[in-house]
């Protein structure tokens, strides 16, 4: 389900910047996105804080590499302050399912949580 207000929208826009490749290997531009409290249960398994995933983004990525493909981007506003996304990405054949929850801070939506599951075309049908 979707839930489109304008919590939601930000919420959507600001997820989207964060996966773009320019955003991803600059520490300043991805730092604006991440809540001082961000967590991440990446799709490795590696657990995240947001020094590390920081360090690790802006050290791997090409601020020329393709932008990473989303599909199936849902969202719903779970509080004032609060708001959930879902969707899938692909990224040089790899595939995963994505949880992101993004919390309203001083005026500006900002990831708090995310989750990423890897996946393949070929598993269990959705239900």
């Amino acid at each position: 389900m979707t839930d489109r207000t304008p919590a939601v929208d930000a919420a959507i826009e600001a997820e989207l910047r964060l996966l773009a490749p320019e955003v991803r290997s600059s520490p300043e531009l991805l730092g604006q996105l991440l809540h001082p409290e961000f967590t991440e249960f990446g799709t490795s398994g590696t657990h995240w804080d947001r020094a590390s995933i920081i360090k690790a983004l802006t050290e791997s990525t090409n601020r020329t590499a393709r932008p990473i493909m989303t599909s199936r981007m849902r969202g719903v506003q779970l509080a004032d302050d609060v708001v959930h996304l879902t969707f899938d990405t692909e990224s040089n054949g790899h595939l995963a399912h994505r949880s992101s929850l993004w919390r309203l801070s001083e005026g500006e939506w900002l990831l708090w949580f995310h989750q990423g599951t890897p996946f393949s075309e070929d598993g269990p049908s959705e239900a």
